[in-house]
């Protein structure tokens, strides 16, 4: 008799965590899916429609529901304000909705087509192994994850069912009910170990399908999936920027004072719950869906209008300065294409000036990288090097929109040189790049290089960062003999490139270097090389050759 119950518990246990496997696999699967189709736009989603705090929770819910995961848009959003790509106000209405776009998923669980899972799942698998076209694949992934999402809760579900039979743990459903606090707790804690809210409202929707658990004892679990799922945020935020801490932290606290509101007046939201299920006839899980919904709801238009209060006590909690990248340009105003093309050309150059000092401070990022092979160097660098793409992207598309008006001559000529000295900077953020990618690569496979060689590096470093300062410096001014000064640095970088190269040769041959090394070693400086002819090409437009 003991070996059957045994058997029976591991039949459950299996049955559960397998279901639990698979559940979580077709979540990621179905948002990975329905994220390709939608073209990979999310970043443009979070980035445009993020002017004000009502937009911010709608840009939320979308990218929420096309990735199925609110710590994944949390994650993206905390990434973002590291970038500089967004403010700390404009974060925390994505936020908001991302907590709303998360009970999708409940929804989705509650129409409750679980014996339909294995037709759904072999649907999927036949069109993701023979389709080749990505979007085709894309949609089959998403059928996939679809099916493979009803699959494990019909799995899990088979699991809990005879947990209702059980003593202990009706005992401590019964204690949840009379103790919300307790339920709260469980709810946390649980999802803390899943890493996944989705994953423990489906589980929470089998148990309350299955009778083993109330919706007195349920509600208050929801309450603490909702705090539970915060922790991913909080872990992205880990080594971030202040402004990204406070978002993470922002997080946290709105989900747990949403928290505390609802058990205050929990009796007259388990009646709001119990109504619901009553006047629409819903099922189980689907009660558990509307439950967790009206939640997030009525949570997130309580708090919207507090967005400047909850900005203020995140910035108390973590005070301090940040060192923010603005990503997006400060000069383009569109109204200066339609009023003067001369402004406009002046605004442009404006936005290339500060594109300039960028390249020179990422550059500058990268040269500490190589000292102190500190990897939050190495992030600014990148931070900067993102910027640069970006900024590139808008003042070459403001440029083009310049060109298609009339030009005068002068113009066309001050246009042209706009146009080159924007390439020429981005491609020193390219190079700066190719740095950070060696030094990894040195860092990960544990080559050294001599002290001689880096003394080299940190000589021709120098000289590097002086000469791209001087070149933006000529732009600005339109300064000649600055310019001149590029051209003569810019000699000098040549020969040092040269002249370093040789020596590090021969003390290869001398054995003091390895191969690895001289590979390393040989490629940074043919970077700054590079990065001096793109500083000779901005001086030579301010000498208009």
């Amino acid at each position: 008799m003991k070996a059957i119950v045994d058997i029976d518990l591991q039949t459950l246990l299996f049955e559960f965590i397998g279901g639990l496997g698979i559940f979580l696999l077709g979540i990621k699967f179905m948002g990975d899916g329905l994220q390709k189709s939608a073209g990979d736009r999310l970043r443009n989603i979070l980035d445009r429609f993020t002017t004000n705090p009502f937009l911010g929770v709608l840009a939320g819910i979308i990218v929420t529901c096309l990735i199925q995961s609110s710590s994944g848009t949390t994650v993206l959003t905390v990434g973002l304000v590291n970038a500089g790509f967004m403010t700390l106000r404009q974060a925390i209405g994505v936020i908001m909705g991302a907590n709303i776009g998360t009970t999708i998923t409940a929804f989705v669980i509650g129409l409750d087509i679980g014996e339909y899972a294995l037709p759904i799942l072999a649907i999927g698998a036949l069109i993701l192994f023979f389709f080749k076209n990505q979007k085709v694949t894309a949609v089959g992934q998403t059928i996939f994850g679809f099916g493979a999402l009803f699959f494990g809760l019909e799995l899990m579900s088979s699991g809990m069912s005879p947990l209702r039979s059980l003593e202990a743990f009706h005992e401590l459903t019964v204690s949840m009910a009379a103790s919300p606090v307790l339920g709260v707790v469980v709810g946390t804690v649980f999802t803390l170990i899943v890493q996944s809210s989705s994953a423990t409202i489906g589980i929470l929707q089998g148990l309350f399908s299955e009778g083993a658990i109330a919706l007195e004892a349920a509600i208050p679990v929801l309450f603490g999936d909702n705090i539970g799922t915060t922790i991913t945020a909080v872990l992205a935020a880990i080594g971030t920027s202040i402004t990204a801490k406070r978002a993470a932290l922002t997080h946290v606290i709105f989900n747990l004072v949403g928290t505390i509101i609802f058990l205050i007046f929990l009796g007259l939201f388990r009646s709001y719950v119990g109504y619901l299920q009553a006047s629409l006839n819903l099922n189980p899980e689907m009660t558990i869906a509307f439950a967790h919904g009206s939640f997030n709801i009525i949570n997130t238009l309580i708090q919207v209008w507090f967005i400047g209060a909850l900005a203020w006590i995140v910035t108390k909690i973590i005070p301090g300065e940040d060192t923010i990248i603005e990503y997006n340009p400060k000069h383009l105003d569109p109204i200066f294409i339609q009023q003067s093309s001369t402004l406009a050309l002046d605004q442009a150059k404006a936005e290339i000036i500060r594109m300039g000092e960028y390249a020179h401070q990422g550059l500058e990022e990268t040269n500490l990288y190589v000292t102190t092979q500190n990897q939050k160097h190495s992030e600014m660098a990148m931070q900067v090097e993102g910027a640069l793409n970006n900024l590139d992207r808008k003042i070459t598309d403001y440029l083009v929109n310049i060109a298609a008006g009339s030009l005068s001559d002068a113009e066309s000529v001050k246009h042209t040189s706009l146009m080159n000295s924007v390439r020429d900077i981005e491609r020193i953020g390219d190079h700066y790049e190719n740095i950070i990618e060696l030094i990894d690569y040195k860092i990960s496979n544990k080559v050294n290089l001599t002290e001689q060689a880096l003394e080299d590096l940190n000589t021709m470093f120098d000289l590097t960062l002086l000469t791209v300062k001087q070149a933006v410096e000529s732009l600005d001014k339109m300064d000649r003999e600055a310019a001149l000064e590029v051209i003569q640095k810019e000699d000098k970088i040549d020969k040092m490139e040269r002249q370093f190269r040789k020596k590090h040769i021969i003390r290869m041959n001398e054995g003091l270097c390895s191969g690895s090394a001289g590979i390393v070693f040989v490629d940074i400086i043919s970077n700054l090389e590079r990065i001096g002819d793109h500083a000779v090409n901005i001086a030579e437009e301010v000498l208009g050759e």
